[in-house]
């Protein structure tokens, strides 16, 4: 196994990273979009900025992604154009706005300062979960890829468990939370973690 930048594998990451993210994110709201997860991935792939990406590999199989940013710009970018195309007019422009909403201009609870790196995206392929693999590109990425921040943010909801047990083992530490922004999603609330360097 082997830890790099998104952008510098020599292969198109982008339909895996997607596939992963669809599969992470399924069970948290997205299956709302599309019973099948091939369709959701296909109309997601586009919105990744494969810059803050990290991953982890073996050949050309991602075994695990992870994005860092300041938050400005996020992570993601999306295009309305396109969700339209693959999803329809309408479903598309519903999700093109429930994704602008959730992903990009939700803001933390808090400031996001100049020496804070925000894990987002944490996701791992499904015939790899269970293995550390998450937690050791986590680690390699925040200790070794010599990054320009000197604490570390994170949002993850209440009923993760296994995500939550990964980040404290980690050395993040809860220190706010908040409701869930609809009663309809499956969680009651979003908690923030926080971790020195």
């Amino acid at each position: 196994m082997e830890f790099a930048k998104v952008t510098d594998l020599p292969f198109d990451a982008r339909p895996q990273v997607s596939a992963i993210f669809t599969e992470g994110f399924y069970e948290g709201g997205f299956k709302h979009i599309d019973r099948d997860k091939a369709v959701i991935a296909r109309a997601l792939a586009h919105m990744f900025i494969l810059d803050h990406f990290y991953a982890a590999i073996e050949g050309e199989e991602i075994l695990a992604f992870i994005a860092i940013t300041d938050k400005k710009p996020p992570p993601i970018r999306l295009d309305k154009a396109l969700l339209r195309r693959e999803l329809g007019f309408i479903r598309g422009s519903i999700v093109h706005w429930a994704l602008v909403k959730q992903l990009i201009n939700r803001p933390y609870p808090f400031t996001v300062t100049q020496d804070m790196g925000s894990v987002e995206f944490v996701a791992t392929a499904p015939n790899h979960r269970g293995k550390g693999i998450a937690k050791a590109l986590l680690s390699h990425v925040m200790e070794e890829r010599q990054l320009p921040y000197t604490k570390y943010v994170l949002e993850v909801i209440d009923n993760n468990s296994s995500a939550i047990k990964l980040y404290e083992n980690l050395g993040f530490k809860e220190f706010t939370r908040t409701k869930a922004p609809s009663r309809f999603l499956d969680f009651k609330y979003l908690l923030y973690m926080k971790r020195s360097a």
